[in-house]
């Protein structure tokens, strides 16, 4: 029973955290700087991860990068994150936020990291005009030869759209996407 007592307390510490509840914001400014900041570094680490993968999304009409943490208490799971997306003709970003609610027995947070890859503008535009609800669960039956081709790592999870999903430990094979919403952040935009 102690044990469980700490799960729930970290768990809402996790979230709590992960919300900014409670805390003093940064200014917009530096918001935006820190989204950048992260962006880079996951975009280094996809590109470090799956070979190919930088040469893909130079191809794509542009790209969203979020960051996330999700917590699973019981059999409740959500998770909520920030992050931008970026139009490759302009250079144009947009700075959104994201957050998904679901089910699953378990306990645990995970710290996660997509990239979606947009083949066309209309689909970058869909995504962030119109704010984006995912509805599906995708799983990535994927192989890794000596080439390693970025798009056999990657997740169609609507025409025009493939998503890497990148966890701590690497390169996650399976995304769950289902109950996920995406919007732009308007302080920051």
């Amino acid at each position: 029973m102690k044990r469980l007592a700490w799960v729930i307390l970290l768990s809402f510490v996790c979230l709590v955290g992960a919300t900014g509840f409670g805390f003093k914001k940064d200014s917009p400014s530096e918001r935006r700087a820190e989204i950048d900041k992260a962006t880079s570094e996951v975009l280094a680490d996809l590109y470090r991860e799956v070979p190919g993968s930088k040469s893909y999304i130079d191809r794509a009409a542009g790209y969203a990068v979020f960051s996330s943490l999700g917590i699973n208490v019981f059999v409740v799971s959500t998770a909520s994150g920030k992050g931008k997306a970026h139009y490759r003709s302009s250079g144009k970003d947009v700075y959104m936020k994201m957050y998904s609610a679901g089910g699953g027995v378990g306990m645990g947070v995970k710290d996660f990291r997509l990239v979606f890859a947009f083949e066309n503008e209309a689909a970058l535009n869909t995504f962030v005009e119109e704010g984006w609800t995912a509805g599906a669960q995708a799983d990535a039956a994927a192989t890794h030869d000596d080439e390693g081709d970025a798009a056999a790592l990657a997740i169609d999870v609507s025409p025009g759209v493939k998503l890497f999903q990148l966890t701590e430990s690497g390169l996650a094979l399976q995304a769950t996407i289902q109950g996920t919403k995406y919007w732009k952040d308007d302080e920051l935009n």
